[in-house]
């Protein structure tokens, strides 16, 4: 997926953005708030993930800080299927970059596709417990907690995790994920 914010650029990653996301989420503090992502990461981790093949039923965005130069990887958004049918959405953001809105602002353009483009009616999405701030952008985003906890593998913390569910229901007006960032509505 391709996707222009203001001040973001969203994209898929390519084989030589590599070594700019191994930079960027070799950092214990990220990898261990994501299921699939091992620690220590690798350069060869960030090589394997740019060799997957994605489908555009299922993109994965890296997410770029629009600056006056070079644009600046800020961290990586995507949707994907579940095992049980659902469509979830995960996200990572570099820790320099962490409180300054940049998920919710990626997070919105991702929602818009989901539900303009790809027509999906529902996504879920959660946290493990100990990230709130996770928690706090999927809210502001539209998502709704479930109730439900649930024990969510991690690779980098090598254990089960309680993880909080989260659901957005994208066909209902009154969730549209467009109001997380006004100046982008559709």
């Amino acid at each position: 997926m391709f996707a222009l914010t203001e001040r973001l650029l969203l994209r898929p990653a390519w084989e030589e953005d590599a070594e700019a996301i191994f930079r960027t989420i070799a950092d214990e503090g990220i990898v261990r708030n994501l299921a699939s992502a091992p620690w220590p990461y690798l350069p060869c981790h960030a090589e394997k993930f740019v060799a997957i093949p994605r489908t555009a039923h299922r993109p994965v965005s890296l997410i770029f800080l629009r600056t006056g130069g070079t644009p600046e990887l800020a961290g990586c958004i995507g949707i994907d299927a579940m095992p049980g049918g659902e469509v979830e959405m995960g996200y990572w953001i570099a820790r320099k970059h962490w409180g300054s809105g940049i998920a919710t602002e990626a997070g919105a353009a991702m929602l818009r596709f989901a539900r303009d483009t790809l027509r999906l009616p529902r996504i879920i999405a959660g946290h493990f417990l100990d990230n709130p701030a996770s928690g706090r952008v999927l809210r502001k985003l539209g998502f709704q907690p479930t109730g439900a906890v649930l024990m969510r593998s991690s690779l980098a913390r090598d254990c089960e995790t309680p993880m909080a569910e989260f659901v957005i229901e994208l066909n209902r007006e009154d969730e549209a994920p467009v109001t997380a960032c006004p100046k982008l509505a559709a």
